[in-house]
C-alpha cells in the first residue's frame, strides 16, 4: 500500500491506498488551535463529505482555529471505486488511513450514522489518537440489526443468490446496493452483539433524534452502556429525524463539539 503525504491549505486533496484514491479536505490548525485536538468527520452510508453537517462543522472549527478533516470512503463522493464493491472493513481502513496520513495529534472523531460505526472501529484501532467522540445517530452493527435481521425472506434470498439487492432510498434517486459481501463481511466488525465492552475511557457525546425512522434512538443508549468510560452522555432530540441537519440541529452539533473541545482542553502534539 502506498500513500501520498497530506497537503496543508484547506483544499481538496487525495491519498492513495493501492489502486484506490481517497479524497479528503483538510484545514490545519490556526494559531488559536495550536495544541488543541483536531476534528475529523466520518460520514454515513452513501453520503459524501459535502453534506451540511460536515461543511457546517468545518466552518465552525476553522473559525476557531481548530484543524478539521473530512473525507470520502471508497465508492463515495470524489473517491475512486464503486459503492457496490464496498464493505465495512474496507471503509474502516479508509478512515484509518485518513487518520494516520492526514491528521496529526489527538482528534475528536465525529461520526454520522454509519460514520458512528467507523468512529468506534477507528477508536479501537488507534486509542492513543482519539481525544473524544461525538456520534450523530450512530449506527454500529447496522448491516445486521437494521438490514439482515429485518429483511423479508425474499430479499435475503435475493442477496444470497444474486449477490445484491437494490434497496430504494428515501434520501435520493439512486437505490442503495445491499450486497452479500456487505452483509457477510460486516459480521467481522460487530461491536454490540458479542457482549464485549467497547474500550474507550475518553469523553463521548451521542446525539440522536427520537423521530429517526432509520436508526432507533435506543441504539445510542446501548452504545453508552457498552463503552467502558463513564463520561458518556446521550442527547435526545425529541422532534429530530435521522439526518439532524436542520439549523437547530447543526447548532446543537457545533455547540456539543465545542463544549467537548473546551472540556478536553489543551493537548500535547500538533493537532
Amino acid at each position: 500500500m502506498t500513500e501520498t503525504a497530506a497537503h496543508p491549505g484547506g483544499a481538496h486533496h487525495s491519498l492513495t491506498r493501492g489502486a484506490a484514491t481517497i479524497a479528503y479536505h483538510h484545514t490545519p490548525a490556526g494559531p488559536a488551535g495550536q495544541g488543541k485536538p483536531g476534528i475529523m468527520f466520518l460520514g454515513g452510508f452513501m453520503s459524501d463529505m459535502t453534506g451540511s453537517k460536515a461543511t457546517t462543522l468545518e466552518r465552525w472549527a476553522v473559525d476557531r482555529g481548530l484543524s478539521f478533516t473530512r473525507f470520502d470512503y471508497q465508492g463515495h463522493g470524489a473517491s475512486s471505486g464503486r459503492f457496490s464493491d464496498g464493505t465495512i472493513g474496507l471503509w474502516a481502513d479508509d478512515a484509518l488511513a485518513v487518520l494516520d496520513r492526514v491528521t496529526a495529534g489527538p482528534q475528536i472523531l465525529v461520526g454520522s450514522s454509519m460514520g458512528g460505526w467507523m468512529m468506534l472501529l477507528t477508536t479501537l484501532r488507534r486509542p492513543e489518537r482519539v481525544a473524544g467522540l461525538v456520534g450523530i445517530a450512530p449506527a454500529p452493527d447496522f448491516t445486521e440489526e437494521l438490514m439482515w435481521d429485518i429483511f423479508e425472506p425474499d430479499i435475503r434470498r435475493r442477496i444470497m443468490e444474486i449477490g445484491v439487492w437494490n434497496r430504494p432510498s428515501e434520501y435520493g434517486p439512486e437505490p442503495q446496493p445491499i450486497t452479500r459481501a456487505l452483509i457477510e463481511e460486516g459480521r467481522n466488525h460487530m461491536l454490540l452483539r458479542g457482549g464485549s465492552p467497547i474500550a474507550f475511557d475518553g469523553p463521548v457525546r451521542l446525539l440522536h433524534g427520537q423521530r429517526d425512522p432509520d436508526v432507533p434512538w435506543q441504539l445510542s443508549l446501548r452504545i453508552a452502556e457498552t463503552l467502558t468510560g463513564n463520561d458518556v452522555r446521550v442527547i435526545l432530540v425529541k422532534d429530530g429525524d435521522h439526518r439532524l441537519s436542520r439549523p437547530q440541529d447543526l447548532e446543537l452539533l457545533c455547540r456539543t463539539v465545542g463544549t467537548l473541545a473546551d472540556e478536553i482542553g489543551t493537548v500535547s502534539g500538533d493537532a
